[in-house]
């Protein structure tokens, strides 16, 4: 179930479909292509569409691990530069489906910035729907704007306070890593990485969370599944790769009506490095989806 914008001003929930983002195209509404990878700069936008660049600016390049959260000096400048000002509305997008604009919707939340949605179904619904694109990268070389970053504590949490939630009976730890990676029968994308996952987090692969064509699922459906991976707890910790991932997550729990998340940053490209931190094999807690 979406929960789309209104025709104009503020959206109404954490998705818009392609039609109704049709229809506030030249409205004021901020569009951002989050793309990454090598969906990053792929020559076709949605008109107008800026970058929200995670692998370029929206990450903290001091830390040893991909895709981490700028501080809030930093986050608030590259939103200025984009042309971002505190009373805009967002829509952000990507070029899989829903997949790292789940990351760009998550960000502006921790970073108190809730006039944000995420197109569902991306670039290939809006498409598949019929609208116009334009054969060029996301651009912006417009005036700056007034955005100022106020974070939320807690939003965006590390690998201490995942470990403590992982003892906490009240919390569920749930990783969006495939099943394989999960459990360790299948390799790391990233060189050395341990395989597995961490003691007591549950597997529920993103993907489950969505539709064929990368639409989320029905929230009833979604409210299923995390109900089946939490074993019924309401205090949810998501982890991935590298913290991209995890945000589908929270996406897909905040549409089910959970309200206490919170996204691992260092996620599997931090626990997983050699060290101290324990890691198990198996697939015992892995969900099937709803």
């Amino acid at each position: 179930m979406t929960h789309p914008g209104d025709a104009a001003g503020e959206v109404s929930g954490p998705l818009i479909g392609a039609d109704r983002l049709a229809a506030r195209i030249g409205d004021g509404t901020v569009l951002f292509d989050a793309s990454v990878g090598a969906h990053r700069g792929g020559g076709v936008r949605i008109p107008g569409a800026r970058p929200f660049d995670l692998d370029g600016e929206l990450s903290d390049h001091t830390s040893a691990v991909p895709h981490t959260m700028p501080d809030a000096r930093r986050f608030t400048e590259a939103l200025r530069a984009l042309g971002v000002h505190d009373t805009d509305t967002v829509v952000v997008y990507d070029a899989q489906g829903v997949y790292s604009s789940a990351r760009a919707w998550w960000m502006l939340r921790a970073m108190g910035f809730d006039r944000v949605a995420v197109l569902d179904g991306g670039l290939p619904a809006w498409i598949a729907a019929g609208h116009p694109v334009e054969r060029s990268p996301a651009a912006y070389d417009g005036l700056p704007g007034t955005f100022t970053a106020r974070p939320r504590p807690g939003l965006i949490v590390d690998a201490d306070t995942v470990a403590a939630a992982l003892a906490d009976p009240a919390a569920a730890v749930l990783d969006a890593r495939s099943a394989g990676r999960y459990a360790g029968t299948a390799p790391e994308p990233r060189p050395g990485l341990r395989g597995g996952h961490m003691p007591g987090a549950a597997g529920l692969p993103f993907g489950e969370l969505q539709r064929d064509g990368g639409a989320m699922r029905p929230a009833r459906e979604l409210r299923t599944a995390f109900e089946a991976a939490a074993e019924g707890r309401e205090r949810l910790y998501f982890s991935c790769g590298s913290g991209v991932t995890a945000c589908v997550l929270a996406l897909g729990a905040t549409l089910a009506g959970y309200d206490d998340l919170a996204v691992y940053d260092g996620s599997w490209s931090e626990w997983g490095l050699p060290g101290d931190r324990p890691v198990v094999t198996g697939d015992a807690r892995v969900q099937n989806g709803g």
